[in-house]
């Protein structure tokens, strides 16, 4: 028997400065993937990092390790912190309700923005590197693929995905309110990856006087300023750059700030004290909080885009229901497939256990008849099968239906059934039997 877990945190339980000490790059990913499994031998794992969540979602053995405070351990080790500086961030969620979570996430149910599509890809990307790296298996390998069809079924059947105030829109919003007209604004791009571009789409519409994109690798900024109409700047030449321009957004990979209160402080006199708005939607942050608390400098992340976007939740129940039924409906479906998969053996083994014993006792009785014709050794050979079937039936079909009357109940009735009917242990010689008189599916 194996369990489902997943522990993390969100945009919902953790701080910006929290999620961005636990955040994973592709790399630690990696890294991360290949400890726990070297720690916790046998187990799968995902590891999804992006930067509105940090979730580790696992498929370990019944009552075997790594147990929820474990994960917690591994989380904050990984990034050398200590665990009570993160463990009140942290949700936990086990077997159906960590189906319906994945679903969810999938899904975008559970995103800052509701009907985002980025997360689908977002999850992919973890479950595949997740196979790389081979810490998947018989568990988690059905249940990603089946997240990720029922993320796509979501978009693809409701309208959820339309008319969604995104973290794009939302920075937009926040200009307007500080700029009126933007015809004669400069308008700087640091980075040249998705949440860039997106963002960058959005200013587009206001008609900037100019857009420049500045980026470490020179080929992705061409591109990005090419689709824009914009110039393209080298990050050497950033001081100059935010000396001159009105509005900035910053979306880089990097580990540390790029801009900081110190440098920006210097800038200041330069600019004329001009107001600037910075949106910094990086994870970590590239723009000290410090920067922030400077005169007619407006700063913005991302937990203070997620107070516009959160607003759009109430004229959107529809889709959510929809979106939702759909996932309620392929939660039930997965958890009932997962536990016929699970249970399978273990009901095999018990037939074949209490077959054996029937037959051992059959064989006793059989040599004290040595007159029993063939046809009355048939019948009392039908009539032990048909005894242990039926003795069997009714514990098996309370088994499979455990998760239907009390979720969670089918791993308690699992366990049960292992040590009431010594399916733990191997089978005794003196308990063998002719296997062909096993059969697991009839209810005579």
């Amino acid at each position: 028997m194996q369990r489902l877990l997943v522990l993390g945190l969100n945009h919902t339980t953790a701080p910006l400065d929290v999620r961005e000490r636990l955040a994973f790059n592709a790399g630690q990913c990696e890294a991360a993937l290949g400890q726990l499994r070297e720690k916790f031998p046998g187990i799968e794992a995902v590891l999804l990092s992006t930067c509105n969540r940090v979730e580790l979602y696992i498929a370990r053995p019944l009552h075997g390790s790594p147990r929820q405070e474990e994960v917690a351990e591994f989380l904050a080790d990984f990034h050398q912190l200590q665990v009570d500086s993160v463990r009140p961030c942290l949700y936990h969620k086990s077997e159906r309700e960590m189906v319906k979570h994945l679903f969810n996430v999938a899904c975008s149910l559970d995103s800052m923005v509701l009907g985002e599509t980025q997360i689908l890809g977002q999850v992919r990307s973890a479950y595949d590197l997740a196979v790389k790296v081979n810490v998947t298996g018989s568990l988690l390998n059905p249940l990603f693929q089946r997240a990720i069809a029922v993320g796509k079924q979501v978009m693809s059947q409701t309208p959820l995905a339309e008319g969604r105030v995104s973290v794009a829109s939302a920075a937009v919003e926040y200009a307007s309110r500080i700029f009126d007209h933007f015809s004669d604004k400069q308008v700087l791009c640091i980075g040249a990856g998705k949440m860039a571009r997106l963002v960058l789409k959005s200013f587009e519409a206001l008609a900037p006087k100019k857009l420049i994109i500045a980026n470490r690798s020179e080929e992705p900024a061409k591109v990005l300023a090419e689709e824009f109409r914009a110039e393209v700047a080298t990050l050497d030449k950033l001081d100059d750059l935010l000396s001159q321009v009105d509005v900035v957004i910053t979306s880089t990979g990097s580990s540390r700030p790029i801009i900081t209160a110190a440098q920006f402080s210097k800038l200041q006199r330069k600019r004329r004290f001009k107001p600037i708005f910075i949106i910094d939607i990086a994870l970590p942050r590239d723009v000290e909080p410090g920067v922030g608390e400077l005169e007619n400098v407006y700063l913005y992340n991302l937990d203070d885009l997620q107070e516009v976007v959160s607003k759009t939740v109430a004229g959107r129940r529809e889709s959510i229901d929809k979106a939702s039924a759909i996932v309620n409906g392929a939660v039930h479906e997965f958890v009932r497939a997962h536990r016929v998969r699970i249970l399978g053996p273990m009901i095999e083994q018990l037939y074949k256990r209490y077959h054996a014993v029937a037959q051992d006792e059959l064989n006793r009785t059989l040599q004290k008849l040595p007159n029993a014709t063939e046809a009355e050794k048939e019948h009392l050979q039908d009539l032990a099968r048909r005894i242990v079937n039926k003795l069997l039936n009714e514990p098996v079909q309370a088994l499979r239906r455990a998760d239907d009357t009390h979720p969670g109940g089918g791993d308690q009735y699992a366990h049960a059934m292992q040590h009431l009917f010594r399916l733990s242990e191997a089978l005794p010689v003196e308990e063998a039997g002719d296997d062909d008189s096993t059969e697991t599916t009839s209810n005579e």
